[in-house]
């Protein structure tokens, strides 16, 4: 029986591109795997001319024979290329190798591989890893910003190997077990399975002679002092990153960063909500009713006077313009609420005492609120009555 096209088995055109075959290869995967059709005979027999099929046209040089002379191309050594140890009958397909590019293209990232199923050499320089620094700072200081000096212990490169890892003129070795992959792949049944190499610790190398200062990881722990920038207008959670100022990279990788997470202060006086300050002012119960000036700070360290009107209340709210904090980006600077609260008088003498009683007796209209939350309670009781 004549085999199929292998372009035909995949369902591609002649001239499709290798993404164009592998994206093909996949779907015919899912769709013929047998644990998938139990219930049809042929799943197993179309799902290995599909594996067939494209161990041909995923390699280009097959690939290439294959165009010129078809399926006669494998059937004499004319470009079938050599057979690995333990693969099927040339033309076959290596049904592995072929399902391992495409479970390595659909997990790679979950089992720590390269991105579309690349093999290349594992980076041997690791990274360092960032830091995170907290910086408790005053409402003050976020008025103004400032530069602050900290210190941050970290790990720094090693200065006796230059973060090389090895002692004196002697360089790091190839990973005997992984060939300097990093990996090792075990072949179970139909998948390949990509572990961290258990030699080199996903290195790569190993340091045969270790530098005496460092131990063979090319860095070492130091204390560090940073001057940071501090601008005006950050918030409690506003992050700084400096970068390349995080660990230092392991045998000579590079240097991570480090970010530094603001927190403000609560104040004394001032609440914050974004570029808005408020302010509670206290009150005497005979400037709220006769009118008057109250002096209120301001957070760059000024004064305010502020007119208090007649018969104000607690709770009443008065803006200073522009009186708030900086925005972080600039342009925007917010404003300054007080809000009034109406003092009750505390230890009175007997004469303040029978002048209240006094102003009770002679008081008429004078409390309006009062009198209105009254007036609907008694409607309240009257219809509870009723």
């Amino acid at each position: 029986m004549a085999k199929r096209d292998y372009y035909e088995t995949l369902g591609v055109a002649r001239g499709a591109s290798a993404d164009e075959i592998k994206k093909a290869y996949r779907k015919k995967a899912k769709e013929l795997h047998p644990d998938r059709n139990s219930d049809n005979p042929n799943a197993e027999a179309q799902f290995k001319e599909a594996n067939e099929a494209y161990d041909v046209l995923k390699d280009a040089e097959k690939k290439a024979a294959y165009d010129r002379f078809g399926h006669a191309a494998f059937e004499g050594g004319m470009g079938g290329g050599p057979r690995r140890p333990g693969a099927g009958p040339q033309g076959q397909g290596d049904f592995a190798s072929a399902f391992s590019d495409v479970f390595e293209d659909l997990f790679g990232d979950f089992m720590g591989g390269q991105p579309g199923g690349a093999r290349g050499s594992r980076t041997r320089a690791a990274r360092g890893s960032d830091l995170r620094y907290n910086m408790r700072i005053t409402l003050e200081e976020a008025f103004t910003g400032d530069q602050k000096t900290i210190t941050v212990p970290t790990a720094v490169k090693c200065s006796k190997c230059d973060g090389k890892g090895t002692e004196g003129a002697s360089e790091p070795a190839t990973c005997p077990t992984c060939a300097g992959m990093g990996k090792v792949r075990a072949q179970q049944g139909f998948f390949t399975v990509e572990r961290t190499c258990p030699t080199c610790s996903g290195a790569g190398q190993i340091i045969k002679n270790p530098c005496s200062a460092c131990g063979g990881g090319g860095r070492v722990e130091k204390e560090r002092q940073l001057s940071v920038n501090v601008p005006a207008g950050v918030e409690t959670g506003t992050r700084i990153r400096l970068s390349g100022e995080g660990e230092a990279g392991l045998r000579g990788g590079p240097t991570g960063d480090l970010y530094i997470f603001i927190e403000v202060e609560d104040h004394p006086i001032f609440q914050r909500d974004g570029v808005n300050l408020y302010c509670q002012v206290p009150v005497a119960m005979t400037a709220a009713a006769l009118g008057g000036e109250v002096e209120v700070p301001t957070i760059d360290g000024g004064r305010s006077r502020v007119k208090v009107p007649q018969g104000s209340q607690t709770g009443r709210q008065m803006r200073l313009r522009g009186k708030g904090m900086p925005a972080l980006r600039g342009g925007v600077t917010g404003d300054m609420f007080i809000e009034l609260a109406v003092e009750t008088p505390v230890n009175l003498s007997q004469r303040q005492k029978e002048l209240l009683r006094e102003f009770e007796k002679l008081g008429e209209d004078n409390n309006p609120k009062g009198d209105t939350f009254f007036r609907k309670v008694k409607g309240f009781w009257d219809d509870m009555t009723q």
